[in-house]
């Protein structure tokens, strides 16, 4: 059986993220339909044989968000803000709305003190350069420099204040009636100004009520909760040493911080060795069925534990992963929760020794090069060496012919040999340097037996008493 190709360059890498995954078929093809009907799934098996890649693809498959979740101030009862769900329909349309305000002008069509206080003018010169050039390109004044700028400038009509990219005017007209401008600053060095009908405008778009964003539209559709504390899991509310005191104090909205159950609303919610949660899984059981948990203080000790949000969304589905020793430490209801709505799946450990396998490992060697982006690329005699290695292994630590499928033992080899590979300045990886990474990945275990012959003799060198006669009876 020979591959028929001359370096891991000529592979081509599949765009489908579940295609990728290698002899997983089973999981794969669930994935696919949990990714459709949004059901639940358990992955259990062995470290490093693609639980994570799994749960990310599923993530990957789905569509985006079309929900945005915001608390809101709730003046009649501060201590409990209100949740407002926003469609992406409700949140483009103000965003339209927001963008259409303000004419848009060029750093010399407004008045010098503002082209001044925004960064595009120089105090000395009057040179318009970029906000982002420091020094004047004219006379070379440092333009951020606050002087005592004189009051010539009000012979426009105006006084201002700066606040970063903004400023603030008061135009003053003959009739003595007075009108608020705000000049801002835009990413591509313009200035928007807004006249005060405008403000008013933007004022009743944006500050119906006031109100924090949890969830917005551009978010990621995979959360990972791998070993997350309680706060992390499941939100809390932030301690306000001045206890949301009107003045002075922050109030109870601003203070709300979602949880992953929360951040997963309408993605994945991936938890890896999901038994370490404990009693958190009793919660986790709780936000499946409800598709809603609350957001509560779980400090009894700070300004935060009277505030309560009722009802977040958290429409996620759950990717649990586990190893097959744990399955035993998952909580009967939450397991059975997985069963009714989704998959449980025992994934493989190794695969068949055929040609076509022999491909995918070939393909996943490929994969790992491109996404490391630090290591060469693997010549076909190398990639054999990758390949016999995986035959070895699957022989060594699951007793079975063929070719194993813990294949993050097999990366730190490619890795090992790519590194050695870029230190010497070699544009591809051979197989001699293959050879010298498999005998740098061995384990401790394995380099204690070559080294001390057992365990006992390992913990006599530690003490430093390697050379002390030893009568007793060894034991291995």
């Amino acid at each position: 059986m020979t591959l028929e190709f001359e370096t891991t360059k000529d592979i081509e890498i599949p765009s489908d993220p579940l295609s990728r995954i290698i002899g997983q078929d089973e999981a794969v093809k669930a994935a696919r339909i949990i990714a459709k009907q949004r059901r639940h799934l358990l992955l259990v098996g062995p470290p490093g044989i693609g639980k994570s890649l799994i749960a990310q693809a599923i993530g990957y498959l789905l569509p985006k968000p079309k929900q945005e979740i915001s608390v809101l101030h709730n003046p009649k009862n501060p201590e409990r803000p209100v949740v407002d769900v926003r469609s992406f329909s409700d949140v483009t349309n103000e965003t339209r709305t927001i963008a259409n305000l303000g004419k848009i002008l060029t750093p010399a069509e407004v008045p010098s003190f503002v082209s001044e206080r925004l960064g595009f003018r120089c105090r000395r010169c009057g040179t318009v350069s970029r906000h982002s050039v420091c020094v004047c390109p004219q006379c070379g004044a440092d333009k951020y420099r606050r002087e005592n700028t004189p009051f010539d400038d009000l012979i426009f009509g105006f006084a201002g204040e700066t606040r970063e990219d903004r400023v603030v005017t008061t135009m003053r007209y003959k009739d003595g009636r007075e009108e608020i401008v705000v000049y801002e600053r835009t990413k591509d060095d313009k200035i928007r100004k807004f006249s005060q009908q405008e403000l008013h405008k933007m004022e009743e778009v944006e500050s119906k009520r006031p109100r924090k964003v949890l969830l917005t539209l551009e978010r990621n559709t995979f959360v990972q909760a791998t070993g997350a504390s309680e706060t992390e899991l499941l939100g809390d509310i932030r301690h306000d040493p001045y206890g949301g005191h009107p003045e002075v104090g922050t109030l109870p909205y601003l203070c709300v911080v979602p949880g992953s159950v929360h951040e997963a609303h309408e993605g994945v919610l991936f938890i890896d060795e999901i038994p370490t949660l404990g009693e958190l899984q009793r919660y986790l059981l709780t936000a499946m069925q409800e598709k809603k948990f609350p957001i509560t203080g779980r400090n009894s000790t700070s300004s935060g534990a009277s505030v309560k949000v009722e009802s977040v969304p958290c429409d996620f589905i759950l990717v649990g992963a586990l190893n097959t020793n744990d399955l035993q430490y998952i909580l009967a209801p939450l397991r059975s929760r997985i069963i009714g709505n989704g998959y449980e799946i025992l994934l493989n450990t190794h695969m068949d020794d055929t040609m076509g396998n022999r491909e995918k490992i070939a393909q996943f060697v490929a994969q790992e090069v491109v996404k490391d982006g630090r290591i060469p690329h693997l010549t076909r005699k190398a990639v054999e060496l990758i390949i016999e290695e995986a035959k070895s292994r699957a022989k060594r630590i699951d007793d079975a012919n063929g070719l194993t499928l813990r294949l993050r033992g097999l990366a730190g080899v490619i890795k090992l040999a790519g590194d050695e590979a870029s230190v010497d300045g070699i544009e591809l990886i051979d197989e001699n340097y293959v050879k010298k990474a498999l005998l740098k990945s061995k384990t401790i275990e394995e380099q204690v037996s070559e080294r001390y012959d057992s365990w006992w003799k390992a913990g006599q060198a530690d003490a430093g008493q390697a050379n002390t006669p030893y009568t007793g009876k060894e034991i291995r």
